[in-house]
């Protein structure tokens, strides 16, 4: 099958345009805090330190006292704004990559520049992160930190697990 030169020309914008949105989709679902747990690590991550169930199971688990915990409810608070705020850029800049690839040019140096924009937001949510974390780290005691360090360990090799057996039920047995 021969396809005409203006068909190929369609074909190959909706292809760059379905690669572009497949980077840019599976670079924000990537974690952004970076580190063991990612963003939203589950019990004993990241995610733990931002509030709610998961935060109060943590501190449960590490015999948190109420004075501890009310220090880092505060800190994950402030860190929330600040992250609610971060997220609500990134999703902007998600947009406008958007509108950028739906044109009938995509202009290049637009998209690097959205590129670098892109990173320093991801890099100042990673250092807000940082800090939410080492703002913690002072409220906790050595002891304390190695449980979530623990914690955060067997939830990854859970997770590895998991992963690697979904991949071996995904995965058509030869000859089958």
């Amino acid at each position: 099958m021969t396809l005409q030169p203006n068909a190929l020309k369609w074909f190959v914008a909706g292809a760059v345009l379905a690669l572009a949105s497949l980077a840019v989709t599976t670079a924000q679902a990537a974690p952004m805090g970076g580190g063991p747990g990612g963003h939203h690590g589950g019990p004993g991550g990241y995610g733990a330190m931002m509030g709610g169930p998961h935060m109060d199971r943590m501190l449960d688990r590490i015999n948190a006292t109420t004075e501890q915990r009310a220090q880092i409810k505060q800190i994950a608070a402030a860190a929330q704004v600040d992250m609610k705020a971060q997220h609500e850029s990134g999703r902007a800049l998600r947009e406008q990559f958007m509108a950028l690839f739906a044109q009938p040019t995509v202009d290049a140096r637009a998209a690097e520049e959205l590129r670098q924009k892109q990173m320093l937001q991801r890099d100042a949510a990673s250092k807000r992160m940082l800090q939410m974390m080492l703002d913690v780290s002072q409220v906790l005691s050595p002891e304390q930190r190695k449980q979530i360090a623990d914690s955060m360990a067997e939830r990854r090799n859970m997770m590895q697990r998991h992963q690697r057996e979904r991949q071996s039920i995904d995965t058509p047995k030869a000859g089958g």
